[in-house]
């Protein structure tokens, strides 16, 4: 059996409310990172907020799973994973990453880690589809989907607004069987 939680670049690791508030807080300066990976407007929260958002979430939740992204270079937190169970009766997941340090951008990390969050929710968890969604104009996280096997399903035409311009969502999934397919022709 392979370690579910080990890729190539990345582990999923689980971190305190406290370190991940940490990061967080240095992580939402960058407001490029914010509006990538976020439709809320982009506002600073202190360590304290953020820590206490993390551990109110952590105990409401029993159908989510969520874990940080280290290197395994070098063993640094770069950002999170999570898969959110919509229907155990369907078998569907919501899937969400981001990687908040910009220094780990387009170089294969983030792509290391959605393989393992999917392989996690096809293996582990037994689900059978993993949706995500994502901006329109964040071509490199689209990129990224497709390279681990996601599919356009759809797309809300003018459904966002930054900076005075309207933006589409696109809204992608992979099936198990399409993950599975891809898995054995490797």
């Amino acid at each position: 059996m392979k370690d579910i939680y080990r890729g190539s670049l990345v582990r999923l690791a689980d971190e305190s409310p406290e370190m991940m508030a940490k990061a967080h807080t240095q992580w939402d300066r960058d407001t490029e990172q914010h509006r990538l990976a976020d439709s809320e407007p982009a506002q600073l929260w202190s360590e304290k907020k953020i820590k206490e958002f993390l551990e109110k979430r952590e105990k409401n939740n029993s159908q989510s799973f969520r874990f940080a992204i280290r290197t395994l270079a070098d063993d640094q937190l770069i950002g999170g994973v999570g898969l959110w169970v919509s229907s155990w009766s369907h078998a569907d997941t919501w899937l969400g990453i981001s990687i908040g340090d910009r220094r780990y951008w387009g170089k294969g990390y983030g792509t290391d880690a959605m393989r393992l969050a999917v392989q996690y929710a096809f293996v582990e968890l037994n689900l059978r589809r993993v949706s995500l969604g994502l901006h329109a104009y964040n071509e490199r996280a689209l990129r990224t989907y497709q390279k681990v096997g996601f599919k356009l399903e759809g797309r809300m035409r003018g459904e966002g607004l930054r900076d005075g311009v309207r933006f589409d969502s696109l809204w992608m999934g992979i099936l198990r069987e399409e993950w599975l397919a891809a898995e054995a022709s490797k």
